[in-house]
């Protein structure tokens, strides 16, 4: 015996790890498109304030 406990996959626990990755992956989403936003907004400004 390897001392391990049985390996019990329910299907609650499937659940809650399903409702980990959507909120990862939104999490990840959200953050991602406000950083893309503020570097879109960067060269905005960058451009407007550049010598001409």
């Amino acid at each position: 015996m390897t001392g391990n406990p049985p390996e019990r996959d329910t299907a609650a626990d499937q659940e809650k790890w399903k409702e980990k990755g959507v909120a990862m992956r939104a999490f990840f989403y959200i953050f991602g498109t406000h950083v893309f936003a503020g570097f879109i907004w960067l060269l905005f400004y960058l451009g407007q304030h550049a010598q001409k």
